[in-house]
């Protein structure tokens, strides 16, 4: 149910985690008593329970899903002089993270329907300094997986799944997690499977992979001796609370992604004619992370959904290959750069009610 009956909010986490407060106590409590603050029991039970939940063998806890990112990367070697190609249609932590390996993104389009990258533009960027393919399951939705794993197989390049809003999403009857070398999902409080806090993870199945994360992120730290560092490391780990609360969370994602695929249902049956939901592939099983439309008229749109007390977004308003950040970078992504004009982000969320929907379509009407 929605806490807030006079407005519509775009995401209400204090409803998201009302009926787990209990359980939430209790988990608390139990690390106190302990003390392992970092590194306690939890973290290597949700551990299991999140590479099982992936399809994966391995799961490693991480402080945010960009460090994720860049400790996949730096774990395989990537880093200066090489290229990664990444959408530009992505949030700014996916190219943030390529920076910090030390390699240079390279930014291209996205399909017009999905939005999310163009196997073909990808093929076209890759040369002889290229290292790897981010491809990110965007909105909640998985990648074009086979274009993707084959031309990474055919290059010689690393397929690394950037998975933070694609929590139980599928591809061909495969969970994100389990279709490239190493993923990366974030634990951010608004993500479908979400802590109290930032955290993320590495989920691979490339056993030798997970360890030298584990230890990148533990300080270079060697297996069996806690003073011997023998990689260039960091301090990059989950903590025993959010490890606890993500596995109270964990056994009802799946009823969770469920419902939010009903909302979308709704949206889709509702919505004016001027609003167009973004594409699903008809191999993806979506979760809808974000409820993403298009219309050529945001501006009125936001303003209108404002006048109603109904919460929207943008994700997202500048590309990353038009962010100051990433100044220097000459190319032009015609799809992307257009895309940003139109969409626009509806709420969604487990703990909305259908009569939420309405108002959200009913305030739309006439726009």
């Amino acid at each position: 149910m929605n806490g807030n009956t006079g407005a519509v909010p775009f995401l209400d986490l204090v409803d998201i985690n009302a009926d787990l407060q209990t359980d939430l106590e209790v988990a608390w409590k139990a690390v106190l008593q302990h003390g392992r603050f970092v590194g306690g029991p939890e973290v290597e039970r949700f551990e299991t329970q999140f590479a099982a939940y992936c399809e994966s063998r391995s799961c490693v806890g991480v402080a945010n899903g960009t460090d994720a990112i860049e400790l996949i990367l730096t774990a395989l070697g990537i880093g200066g002089g090489d290229e990664v190609i990444v959408p530009a249609n992505t949030f700014v932590a996916t190219a943030e993270a390529v920076r910090a390996a030390g390699a240079r993104p390279v930014f291209v389009d996205v399909r017009p329907d999905t939005l999310l990258i163009d196997p073909a533009a990808a093929a076209a960027a890759v040369n002889r300094r290229t290292a790897a393919i981010i491809g990110v399951h965007l909105f909640g939705q998985m990648v074009a997986v086979p274009a993707l794993s084959s031309l990474a197989d055919r290059c010689g390049l690393a397929f690394i799944e950037d998975a933070a809003q694609a929590h139980g999403a599928r591809y061909s009857g495969q969970p994100a997690g389990s279709v490239g070398r190493a993923a990366a999902f974030s634990f951010y409080p608004g993500k479908n499977l979400g802590a109290l806090g930032d955290g993320g993870a590495v989920v691979t199945s490339d056993v030798e992979l997970a360890d030298r994360v584990r230890r990148l992120a533990n300080h270079g730290r060697a297996a069996h001796d806690r003073h011997r560092h023998e990689l260039p490391g960091r301090n990059s780990r989950l903590d025993s609370i959010q490890a606890a609360a993500l596995s109270l969370k964990l056994p009802r994602l799946d009823s969770d992604n469920a419902r939010r695929r009903e909302l979308m249902r709704r949206y889709r049956e509702s919505l004016p004619v001027s609003f167009e939901p973004v594409a699903v592939d008809p191999a993806a099983e979506h979760v809808h992370h974000l409820a993403v439309v298009r219309t050529l008229r945001r501006e009125q749109a936001g303003a209108a959904l404002s006048a109603a007390d109904v919460g929207w977004g943008v994700h997202y308003p500048v590309p990353c290959h038009l962010q100051p950040a990433f100044a220097g970078c000459d190319e032009r992504l015609p799809v992307a750069e257009e895309a940003a004009t139109q969409i626009l982000s509806l709420p969604i969320s487990p703990t909305l009610d259908d009569v939420d929907v309405v108002r959200v379509c009913d305030a739309l009407r006439g726009v």
